[in-house]
């Protein structure tokens, strides 16, 4: 497990763009945390590396958000639903399996229908206001 804390939107920002730079098609990563931990945050910075413009927000209300640049990028929060049924229901196969890199916000309701090789994402808010993100599952440096 790789652990790293940051200070900052910038600094939280800045390391998404290092996960982004490693990234290849068909990554799936599973965000876990708390509401404000930083999750659409970090999202931004995984969005800058794979070289999308577009202004990155949550998809809490629209449920999937899909992103182009190097590759595309879809940006999925199931917080609304009820579980891997609806995930599967969504049609998501298509997005997870498919060319571009999978960001699932609030994971912990479809863990189980997410490939093996999902990458696990946590992010906790620390008292002194910096945040704590661990990343488990993945084999690469950063």
């Amino acid at each position: 497990m790789l652990t790293f804390i940051t200070h900052s939107p910038e600094e939280t920002i800045k390391l998404g763009e290092k996960i982004g730079s490693k990234l290849v098609k068909g990554d799936v990563i599973a965000m876990q945390g708390t509401l404000a931990a930083g999750k659409t945050t970090i999202t931004k910075g995984i969005a800058k590396a794979l070289g999308i413009d577009d202004t990155i927000t949550s998809p809490t209300f629209c449920l999937i958000s899909e992103y182009y640049g190097k590759m595309p990028l879809y940006h999925m929060d199931v917080y609304r639903l009820e579980g891997g049924e609806d995930f599967v229901n969504l049609g998501t196969d298509d997005m997870i399996y498919g060319d571009g890199v999978s960001i699932i916000e609030w994971s912990e309701k479809i863990m189980e229908e997410l490939p093996k090789r999902t990458i696990i994402l946590k992010i906790t808010p620390l008292d002194d206001g910096s945040r704590k993100i661990e990343i488990d599952n993945w084999q690469v440096e950063l």
